[in-house]
């Protein structure tokens, strides 16, 4: 079964189930982009993309939105052992949250993503030569921006690669599955998609103290009650 994401920018997406990779519990020992082609753009498609990659800063009170900073809150403690320092991880996740959803995308993704292609490591590099926490192809710079841009930078880095991942979904008819093969240069191979996907549910569990809520409702319910004759 395909898992499919509008092709139209949407609000969220929804947590893919029966992913049992062990992936989703281990870190990736090095940077896992694969040989993503340059394919062709028609000028309209590259003025979009220089549009959407241009720089514009995250605004200095978003971390402080109750919702941004819950999330913040929720996500911090799973990524203290890769980034130990509170401020380090506080400026990632607010990046994440803001350049994911700029783009329409779910941040839990977007960090799964980042699990899965570089374990966290800002100056990751692989040996096609993507780079950073996204591990972005030095080419996209060249089509859609400027050889001035670097893409070991915390903020650029995550806008080219969610501004190429919506890309690749809007390509796909929203397919999740073939947008994350193109990502990662393996269109029609399930190994890599299936990673960030279980990693995906990794990240998108609910928060300890929910999970332990949900627990004591359930206990409270007389065992009869969960019973139809």
């Amino acid at each position: 079964m395909m898992h499919r994401v509008s092709a139209r920018p949407p609000r969220a997406l929804f947590l893919l189930t029966s992913l049992a990779l062990a992936a989703a519990f281990a870190w990736p020992r090095g940077a896992h982009a694969g040989a993503q082609a340059e394919e062709y753009l028609a000028p309209s498609v590259v003025a979009g993309l220089a549009a959407a990659v241009a720089d514009q800063p995250v605004p200095p009170s978003y971390a402080q939105r109750p919702e941004v900073a819950r999330w913040i809150a929720e996500k911090s403690p799973l990524l203290a052992s890769r980034l130990p320092g509170a401020a380090e991880r506080a400026d990632l996740l607010a990046t994440v949250h803001y350049e994911a959803t700029r783009a329409a995308l779910e941040p839990d993704l977007v960090l799964a993503v980042i699990h899965h292609e570089s374990a966290f490591r800002k100056y990751a590099v692989s040996s096609a030569d993507a780079r950073g926490y996204m591990q972005v192809m030095p080419f996209w710079t060249r089509l859609i921006g400027t050889s001035q841009q670097n893409l070991f930078h915390l903020r650029t880095n995550l806008r080219y690669g969610c501004t190429i991942l919506r890309h690749y979904l809007g390509l796909e008819s929203g397919d999740l599955y073939r947008a994350l093969g193109r990502y990662n240069g393996s269109t029609g191979r399930p190994e890599y998609p299936s990673a960030v996907m279980a990693a995906f549910a990794r990240y998108h569990e609910p928060p300890v103290e929910v999970q332990q809520a949900q627990q004591s409702q359930f206990a409270l319910v007389p065992a009869s009650a969960s019973v139809r004759r």
